[in-house]
């Protein structure tokens, strides 16, 4: 088997496992992975639990739509990450159910939204910044993650959900498991006094372990 070959069947086997333990519903979410030449991404309208390797959509490094069904309406926000983060290998896009409920709440920290409640959140996915509401599929959401110049690995669309990005397909998909549980501890916690990491806590995870 070929290297895409290969990650088209992990980009079907990863997107089963999210939609199967309800990180994505119905035809919500897109993913999206780098290949030497170009950008292998779900199709629009399609199912995490349900995709068909050989229908991929496949585009070029411009964004032209090459082969496969037609890509995600969602495709300008993959390109941006891409074009500003040399470093993604791969973008994952989920609609999941605490991620997107922290999105919808005023009063939470635009420049992190995501705080450092646990370790993991800060080794696995960063700081995650807020961006504004637009229309699903709105080029707009391009010119947001542009303007980031590449700052962010993760973002969270207002009133949308989570947008994480990692080195290859396994690392983004994981970093997006991880960042809705740390949302779900946030919301569970909401009302209680909690104890975040310190800035030297945060400094140490860093520097031990690196940051994406």
């Amino acid at each position: 088997m070929t290297a895409e070959g290969k990650l088209r069947e992990d980009i079907v086997r990863l997107s089963k496992s999210l939609f199967d333990r309800g990180f994505s519903v119905g035809s919500a979410g897109n993913i999206s992975a780098a290949v030497d030449d170009g950008i292998l991404m779900t199709p629009t309208n399609s199912c995490l639990g349900f995709l068909d390797p050989a229908r991929l959509s496949k585009l070029d490094r411009n964004g032209n739509h090459i082969s496969g069904d037609k890509p995600s309406k969602e495709v300008f926000l993959h390109r941006a990450f891409y074009e500003t983060r040399p470093q993604t290998g791969a973008v994952v896009h989920l609609h999941s159910t605490f991620a997107t409920a922290l999105s919808c709440l005023t009063g939470i920290d635009p420049s992190d939204c995501i705080p450092p409640l646990t370790p993991y959140v800060v080794m696995r996915v960063g700081a995650v910044k807020l961006l504004s509401y637009v229309k699903p599929g709105d080029e707009k959401m391009g010119d947001m993650i542009r303007e980031l110049a590449g700052r962010y690995a993760a973002v969270l669309l207002a009133n949308h959900g989570p947008v994480v990005t990692g080195r290859d397909i396994a690392t983004a998909v994981y970093a997006a498991e991880e960042l809705e549980e740390t949302a779900k501890l946030l919301i569970l916690l909401k009302e209680a006094p909690k104890r975040m990491l310190s800035d030297e806590n945060v400094h140490e995870l860093k520097a031990v372990f690196g940051a994406y």
